[in-house]
């Protein structure tokens, strides 16, 4: 690995000469972009929108424009005199719980390898931090720009996370915030037994990009002169209307592919519960309200279909009397 900085961690009076190094690296396939009908590279030229001429690399400075158009040049020698007291180490200025900071600031890793001259305090200071559970905050200056991080520890070697500032935070602004939403109590516990079915430890490795690998198939076809194959595609799933019926379908699909997971939460394969866990009892509550909903439903309409039409109701009942009272009477043999 290349090292992208060296300076020293500012820890108090200590001083940790370190460089950094890019904990991280893009996999993604690089293409050039090229004329079609023969592959010739595109080549981009910087020119001046004045003229038209070709500008070297050297003759070119940082503009500012302005409202009206007009152009501020401002020259490496004007950034070279703002303060930069971060320009060459890394500002401890305290320490704070991981869990405080939301991951929504962290922008890129580098790995922190101490000079053979600073081991010693750089191994004090990493045992240290990892015996507190803490993080220490910081202040660095990459590429002319000073950046809050987090300098934390894995596997043995001390990690800097550089941040956005605060002010870098975008804030939520959507309609649906500001909207009453109801969610009745069996759809939440449906969905929080879907999730007790997808619960695993994280491990990434187990995850791989599947376009990036068809794209290389694609590749590799085209080198060899034989035809693309296109890989399999899952038939698109249509969109169920009833988040229940959705929901129940969800959890039947997971402990599919999830068998190790199925019955953690007492829940049946069609999400239905069978225990007396919370989740479990309201999602039986659930399916027992809709299903006494449709029974009570149906009773109501076959008790109408049942039921004679207003005005032979009192005829039928004076008919049913009169008949009864004529088998009731005893029948008198003549003599």
């Amino acid at each position: 690995m290349r090292s992208v900085w060296k300076g020293v961690i500012s820890f108090g009076l200590v001083s940790i000469p370190v460089r950094l190094y890019s904990a991280t690296q893009e996999r993604d396939i690089a293409f050039h972009q090229v004329r079609r009908s023969d592959g010739s590279r595109v080549r981009y030229r910087r020119v001046a929108e004045a003229d038209g001429d070709e500008v070297n690399y050297a003759d070119i400075a940082k503009g500012f424009e302005l409202p009206d158009g007009q152009t501020v040049v401002l020259t490496d020698e004007d950034f070279a005199n703002l303060p930069l007291s971060t320009s060459r180490a890394i500002d401890v200025l305290e320490f704070v719980p991981l869990e405080q900071v939301d991951p929504i600031y962290f922008a890129k890793s580098y790995y922190v390898e101490p000079d053979r001259t600073g081991a010693k305090p750089y191994v004090l200071l990493r045992d240290a931090l990892a015996e507190s559970g803490r993080v220490a905050l910081v202040k660095i200056a990459l590429r002319q720009r000073e950046q809050l991080a987090t300098l934390r520890v894995r596997d043995g070697v001390f990690v800097l996370e550089t941040m956005i500032w605060p002010d870098e935070v975008r804030e939520p602004d959507f309609p649906f915030l500001g909207e009453h939403v109801e969610v009745r109590p069996q759809e939440l516990a449906m969905a929080a037994s879907l999730i007790d079915t997808l619960a695993a430890d994280f491990d990434p490795g187990r995850f791989t990009d599947g376009y990036r690998t068809a794209l290389q198939s694609v590749i590799d076809a085209k080198i060899a002169g034989q035809a693309p194959v296109s890989p399999p595609v899952s038939p698109p799933e249509e969109p169920v209307g009833d988040l229940m019926a959705a929901l129940r379908a969800s959890i039947a699909a997971a402990r599919r592919d999830h068998p190790d997971s199925a019955g953690a939460d007492g829940a049946g394969a069609d999400g239905a519960g069978v225990d007396g866990s919370p989740a479990g009892k309201a999602i039986a509550d659930g399916a027992a309200s809709e299903a006494g909903s449709t029974k009570a439903g149906a009773a109501k309409a076959g008790a109408a279909k049942a039921a004679p039409p207003k005005g032979t109701a009192g005829t039928a009942t004076a008919k049913s009397k009169a008949a009864s009272t004529r088998s009731a009477t005893p029948t008198r043999r003549s003599a």
